[in-house]
């Protein structure tokens, strides 16, 4: 939205920040973003947020991880091809126990990289709206409207215990 202007509400408990929520989604403003100084699961509900996506990457680094660990196993096997005993030189149980390694492995490494792109690090952006007392005490809503309906957003704010903070300018394009 162009030429949006940003209010922001500042609660001391979480429930009033919930109860607000709730109250957004049968408001014409929107929500932009939450600050919390610890994480809640009923605001999380609160926002109906998506499922992350970091598991997939996690499932597909350990697939990638376990047929790499037993395909550079049989490879370097193959490679020597050395037999001892009469044993097969690809032998399946303990190039298992390798990918099995290598499973956990490349899952944590799918994990990080899931985690930094779902995160969209590095935020060389840092959010222009963000109050500090959000690392404390305090949660905050981050909310959208048109310029002329400001003042009617932040009585909507004011009227569910919010602490509105001084004026932020519109958000650029």
């Amino acid at each position: 939205m162009t030429g949006e202007s940003r209010v922001v509400g500042l609660f001391t408990d979480a429930e009033q920040v919930v109860g607000t929520l709730k109250a957004f989604k049968d408001s014409p403003w929107s929500v932009r973003r939450v600050y919390s100084p610890i994480p809640h699961h009923k605001i999380a509900e609160a926002l109906k947020l998506p499922k992350s996506k970091v598991g997939y990457f996690t499932l597909v680094g350990g697939i990638i991880g376990f047929f790499t660990g037993f395909l550079l196993a049989a490879y370097t096997s193959i490679q020597w091809d050395l037999i001892v005993s009469g044993k097969p030189i690809v032998a399946l149980v303990p190039f298992f126990i390798v990918g099995f390694e290598f499973t956990i492995l490349f899952s944590v490494f799918g994990n990080v990289l899931g985690l930094i792109n779902v995160s969209r690090l590095p935020d060389t952006n840092p959010p222009v709206d963000y109050d500090p007392r959000c690392s404390g005490d305090h949660y905050g809503i981050v909310a959208a409207c048109p310029p002329d309906s400001r003042d009617v957003l932040a009585a909507f704010l004011k009227e569910r215990g919010a602490d509105v903070s001084p004026a932020t300018p519109p958000a650029a394009g």
